[in-house]
């Protein structure tokens, strides 16, 4: 993930100055499942069509200027790997919290599906 380069394509946007907050996420492959098993890797393929939909939707919600993503996909990814990075921008506190929580739930549950894989 390369937050920088996507804070300044963030920069760039026509609606910049509109923007009073930036929150980012990033998702990291954890040694342990929710289930607490012991993981070794993942692999993450993701529903670019329905990606680009979320996106948009949720780009209009209240207050959002700009949202960004970029997912490791269709890689091996081993624990430490970033596996997804989100920046969503807009106005105030509330209205971005929102939809960072909104955005990253959905493409979590309707665009993208992780394969872990276990220790032995």
């Amino acid at each position: 993930m390369d937050f920088n380069s996507l804070l300044e394509q963030l920069k760039t946007h026509p609606a910049y100055e509109k923007v009073g907050m930036v929150l980012c996420h990033q998702g990291v492959v954890r040694a342990t499942s929710r289930d607490g098993r012991a993981v070794r890797g993942l692999r993450v393929a993701v529903d670019e069509r329905r990606l680009e939909q979320i996106i948009e939707e949720k780009k209009a919600l209240p207050g959002v200027v700009e949202i960004l993503v970029q997912i490791n996909a269709d890689r091996e990814l081993k624990v430490g790997d970033d596996v997804m990075g989100l920046v969503v921008a807009g106005d105030i506190r509330e209205n971005v919290i929102a939809a960072l929580s909104e955005t990253l739930n959905a493409i979590k549950s309707k665009a993208t599906k992780k394969t872990e894989h276990f220790s032995e």
